[in-house]
């Protein structure tokens, strides 16, 4: 089995009306929205381009499958036009397009030479920098390795299921993950789909990194990654631009789509872009958030999105991890090893190292354990439909872990039950 190392930072947005990674510790980002745009839903089509003539305005590109568009308007006016605008009958809605901030958490000082995530016994073990670490809880996991003797993620065809990762781009030239690409889009206002930043290539070796005696394994060793860079390369980007890549991602017949972002603002545009893909047949996850409250995190606070939050080796609530009974389920997401870029990227690693591997810390961990759960099950005689494979992800949960009913609805996913299969 591989080893993963993940650098410490969560994909969540959490700044008010912004979209940030879900890392620990991070202090929310003052409330912002992109400047010289906004978002704008007509009742009647045919009426855009009069009601926005009248403001001196032009037509703007759809945005995904919302049925809203993405309008220019001069910068600083933005709150000014939506209000103008908001009181015109043949405008449905209009709102700010937020802006998106990917935080990192505080470097994490252990270095786990296997993934207890997805396998572990308890026991004692020493790390890669020859330090004694615990082993935690034996049921801190969520019985990957288990659930691997009857399906690592294949359909009956053979092919991989498919994950959309959202976030900030997979790295292309990393053995123990970019194979696993299928398909790729570049969202964000940044110059290239390469993953610059590093939060998306740990996100997606979390789900899908290949399963063999080199590196990580991701919970879905044989899925395929759909990436969709909605984040540039400073980690920010907009609610548009993930609104665009869930439409991208339903396009490209993604089983399971996976937000390691939020915002604490609702947005009706990605409400209806996350409503948009349920209806299409998708799981949707999404991380709950690192705030350590119970303040709720969009798109994970949407019915439609299995809401993550984040446990630690011992089985219990990471103290960072946003929580509420609005939240799904939970899962480990507490020095959470996976992929890095094999090169120079602006998050730092917890050892030093500029590629390769290494852990981190955040409900944007929690969250693709999840995502790769939901998809072994679609890999299942129980993957007919999208809402029988979140039942049965969210009902197979452990539910004796504490905090199950108030911290979150259901327990700690467990990929075995999920998957129905035969434990030694």
């Amino acid at each position: 089995m591989k080893k993963t190392v993940i650098a410490g930072f969560a994909a969540l947005m959490m700044g008010l009306g912004a979209i940030t990674f879900a890392g620990p510790g991070n202090a929310a980002p003052e409330p912002s929205h992109i400047a010289g745009q906004i978002m704008v839903k007509f009742r009647v089509d045919a009426a855009a381009v009069g009601v926005l003539r009248r403001h001196g305005l032009s037509d703007g590109p759809w945005i995904g499958s919302t049925g809203a568009r993405l309008i220019k308007v001069p910068a600083g006016k933005e709150l000014q036009l939506i209000d103008a605008l908001s009181r015109n009958p043949n405008v449905e809605y209009a709102e700010p397009d937020h802006v998106v901030t990917a935080a990192t958490d505080q470097p994490n000082v252990d270095y786990f030479p296997s993934q207890y995530a997805l396998h572990n016994t308890g026991q004692e073990f020493t790390s890669t920098m020859g330090v004694k670490v615990a082993g935690g809880t034996p049921d801190a996991d969520v019985d990957a390795v288990e659930a691997w003797a009857k399906t690592t993620g294949a359909g009956i065809t053979g092919a991989g299921i498919r994950v959309a990762v959202l976030d900030t781009g997979v790295t292309s030239s990393h053995d123990d993950i970019s194979s696993q690409v299928d398909a790729r889009v570049n969202y964000s206002d940044a110059a290239t789909g390469e993953d610059i930043y590093g939060h998306g290539t740990h996100v997606a070796g979390i789900i899908a990194a290949i399963k063999n005696t080199v590196g990580v394994s991701g919970v879905c060793p044989d899925c395929d990654i759909l990436d969709g860079k909605v984040l540039n390369d400073q980690g920010s980007g907009s609610t548009s631009s993930i609104a665009k890549g869930i439409g991208w991602a339903v396009e490209k017949e993604a089983k399971v789509i996976n937000m390691s972002l939020g915002q604490r603002v609702s947005s009706r545009t990605l409400e209806i872009a996350v409503n948009n893909a349920w209806k299409a047949g998708a799981v949707i996850v999404a991380a709950a958030g690192n705030a350590g409250t119970q303040a709720k995190i969009y798109p994970g606070a949407y019915p439609n999105v299995i809401a993550v939050a984040a446990t630690d080796n011992k089985n219990v609530k990471a103290s960072f991890s946003t929580y509420g009974k609005w939240v799904d389920v939970a899962a480990p997401g507490v020095s959470v090893y996976s992929t890095f870029p094999n090169g120079s990227f602006v998050l730092g690693t917890q050892n030093n190292r500029s590629h390769g591997y290494d852990i981190a810390s955040g409900t944007s961990m929690a969250s693709p354990i999840v995502a790769g759960v939901a998809a072994l099950v679609w890999s299942t005689s129980a993957g007919t439909g999208n809402a029988s494979v979140r039942d049965k992800v969210e009902s197979s949960a452990d539910e004796k872990i504490y905090g199950t009913g108030t911290y979150w609805a259901n327990g700690l996913v467990n990929a075995c039950d999920a998957v129905d299969c035969v434990r030694p």
